[in-house]
């Protein structure tokens, strides 16, 4: 996975407010869960740099599934919009928004 995946991620959620992307990655043989809104990504398992230009995701995470939750995002009781979808099916959202 590179930048410009993550990059595209933080796009789609700038251009869907209302939805919230949890993606669940490997990153070096370890699992994280990363949360992507409004053009932002923090790890929901892991301290995230200060800096918005240290990738939360690095390009070699591998993407096992995104969970697409309806804004707020409320971890005790999430309002899934679709789950386990695959990088693929990802990209044709992503598409479909231009990004």
């Amino acid at each position: 996975m590179n930048s410009s995946i993550s990059k595209r991620l933080e796009q789609y959620t700038a251009k869907c407010p209302q939805e919230v992307l949890i993606v669940s990655v490997e990153i070096a043989d370890e699992q994280d869960e990363i949360a992507i809104f409004k053009g932002f990504s923090s790890s929901l398992t892991r301290p995230t740099a200060f800096d918005p230009d240290v990738p939360v995701l690095p390009p070699q995470a591998k993407i096992i599934k995104i969970d697409r939750v309806a804004s707020p995002y409320n971890p005790e009781t999430p309002r899934y919009i679709q789950q386990g979808l695959s990088w693929d099916d990802m990209q044709v959202l992503l598409a479909e928004l231009g990004v």
